[in-house]
């Protein structure tokens, strides 16, 4: 959907699939830097919104997705993947429970999709599955305490479901666009579907381990896989931060190859690229687990140092190091 923020003077729309939203209102690293205070917002109202009711709804839920979500609490933000039968992602959802409902938010375009395989899959269970995106727009803010929200709005972690009514209100707060959001994500490590991720990704490559994927929870669609990389072997590929050469000015776009030498045989391709207000160009890459950790890449023929996010070692019972996800300061 198209947000009514792109008519704010400035606003420079994002590319696809986040083409509804802004890229930037003019200023791109003024607005990093607002984010980051506290005072600005971001309107990702191009994200769809789901919304599960009837009260069988998170045994259900924990029973089809990788999260532990039968125990989940009211108010507790969480993340869930939905795999294939080979552990392969296919989605991934944002969700809180607010007592009554699970509500999530999912990458662009892939609402209707999930949405159709929930159905199916309801059997004779109590549960309604709901597209809300016409009526709710997501917007994400950094803000230390919850800011007062407008009447039917429900928080998500950092992120918020506006009606989309009161998103030019914007919880009060300046805009600042999606090249913000996402320079900080690719700072703090954090994967994005379909950016991260291809019709392969298992869950350990890119570090979804924990945050989405709960190791001891029992049996789900793909279990199998995550269980087997666990205990007995490594994901075949690993995401890795990378610092780009900041003297050539050009970011490598996502599904650029990834190489040891310029020009090289490809060992991954890029997942996101943004210019960060003090790193300057950065991207996530996933590579080939037997790519030496010490040596410089190569993306897009830019030349970049790469700092660990997924050990080559990881599985086989070996736990990422939180300490290796950035934290935004």
């Amino acid at each position: 959907m198209t947000s009514p923020l792109l008519q704010t003077p400035g606003a420079v729309p994002a590319e696809a699939p986040d083409e509804g939203v802004a890229a930037h209102y003019g200023e791109p690293f003024a607005e990093q830097r607002a984010l980051l205070a506290g005072e600005a917002v971001v309107d990702r109202g191009d994200r769809e919104v789901v919304r599960i009711t009837g009260p069988d709804r998170l045994r259900w839920l924990n029973d089809l997705s990788s999260q532990k979500l039968d125990t989940l609490s009211p108010g507790e933000p969480t993340e869930t993947l939905f795999l294939d039968a080979q552990g392969r992602v296919e989605h991934h959802l944002t969700l809180v429970d607010d007592g009554e409902s699970v509500w999530g938010h999912v990458e662009p375009g892939t609402g209707a999709a999930l949405i159709g395989w929930l159905d199916r899959m309801r059997f004779m269970l109590r549960v309604e599955v709901a597209d809300e995106t016409a009526r709710y727009a997501v917007v994400s803010h950094r803000l230390a305490e919850r800011p007062p929200l407008p009447e039917g709005s429900i928080a998500i972690g950092g992120d918020v479901l506006l009606p989309r009514e009161a998103l030019p209100e914007r919880l009060g707060l300046r805009p600042a666009g999606l090249w913000a959001y996402e320079a900080l994500r690719i700072e703090e490590h954090r994967p994005r579907l379909g950016f991260e991720t291809d019709h392969k990704t298992i869950p350990h490559e890119v570090g979804w381990i924990g945050a989405a994927v709960h190791l001891t929870k029992g049996c789900y669609r793909g279990q199998e896989t995550v269980a087997r990389v666990h205990n007995l072997g490594h994901p075949p590929r690993r995401l890795v931060f990378l610092n780009l050469d900041g003297s050539v000015d050009k970011l490598p776009p996502h599904g650029a190859p990834v190489s040891e030498e310029p020009g090289g045989e490809p060992v991954g391709f890029v997942g996101s690229s943004a210019r960060h207000h003090e790193l300057g160009p950065i991207a996530l890459a996933v590579v080939k687990r037997a790519v030496p950790v010490e040596a410089t890449l190569f993306a897009d023929g830019v030349a970049a140092a790469q700092e660990v996010v997924v050990p080559p070692d990881a599985g086989r019972n070996v736990a990422i190091d939180p300490s290796l996800r950035r934290r935004i300061r």
